[in-house]
């Protein structure tokens, strides 16, 4: 029997890949961000809790629309490359100020005060908690009519470089490889108690165009790929002859993704 993501050191394991997660993770399209958003008000007057934010990719796009973001994040390494990205700082859930606000929480506990929140999102991140205790803490901290919002760049894999690419990568992965967090992405376990909620699922279509260096970037920001020894240098070179094999006249590839979005309101 696997183990589950959320015993598998989430909140440590992307220490070493801040960088590379800044530089080479893909962004959301705003379709995408339109239907998070869409019925729950006018952004600017709305809170959102972005969970597991990383370095901030998904908490940016919300505050561009005006929205106050808390960007929970246990990461230290990521929390520290996310506010130095969107040049803002720890502050706490109290202040007023818009724009998004660092916070050293989990999932599991957000250290959020109750009905606080709007909007809880969860982009790239809900397959690494532990789904009861999450779904708990979502429900405490939203207030009536929030939603919650869960959402992923899945890799596509009917598209020659995204085959080649996860071929790839699941040849240098060690232990949590792309199809955990695939599987959880086409049927995310919904806990109490929201598993008695309407789920609306959506899907968009994501680009993501590469040179040779982004695509071993996006490659080694993954946390369960190896970074040294034989199979990382099978891997990077596998992956520049991938790029040579596909690269267009702008020397790029693109890694295509299908955009997995579950809407889900406050029961």
């Amino acid at each position: 029997m696997k183990t589950p993501l959320h015993q598998q050191q989430p909140t440590t394991r992307f220490s070493d890949r801040a960088a590379d997660y800044v530089r080479f993770r893909p962004t959301y399209p705003a379709e995408a961000i339109d239907a998070v958003l869409a019925g729950l008000g006018e952004p600017g007057t709305l809170g959102a809790a972005d969970i597991g934010a990383g370095t901030g990719i998904s908490a940016r796009l919300l505050a561009e629309r005006g929205v106050r973001v808390f960007a929970v994040e246990p990461n230290g390494a990521m929390r520290d490359a996310g506010r130095a990205e969107t040049g803002s700082s720890v502050a706490p859930p109290c202040c007023e100020a818009r724009g998004i606000l660092w916070v050293d929480g989990t999932a599991e506990s957000t250290t959020l005060p109750g009905a606080s929140v709007d909007l809880v999102l969860c982009a790239q991140s809900y397959h690494w908690f532990e789904p009861g205790a999450a779904c708990r803490e979502f429900a405490r901290i939203l207030r009536p009519g929030g939603r919650l919002a869960l959402l992923w760049n899945d890799g596509d894999e009917t598209t020659p470089v995204a085959r080649g690419y996860y071929d790839l990568v699941r040849g240098a992965s060690t232990g949590a490889g792309p199809s955990s967090h695939q599987t959880v992405a086409k049927a995310p376990p919904i806990a109490p108690p929201f598993d008695g909620a309407s789920m609306r699922r959506l899907v968009f279509r994501n680009e993501q165009r590469l040179d040779a260096d982004g695509l071993i970037g996006r490659a080694m920001s993954a946390s369960y790929v190896v970074k040294e020894g034989p199979r990382a240098v099978e891997l990077l070179d596998g992956l520049r002859r991938l790029h040579a094999a596909h690269a267009g006249p702008d020397g790029r590839v693109g890694l295509v993704y299908a955009v997995w979005l579950y809407l889900l309101d406050r029961p």
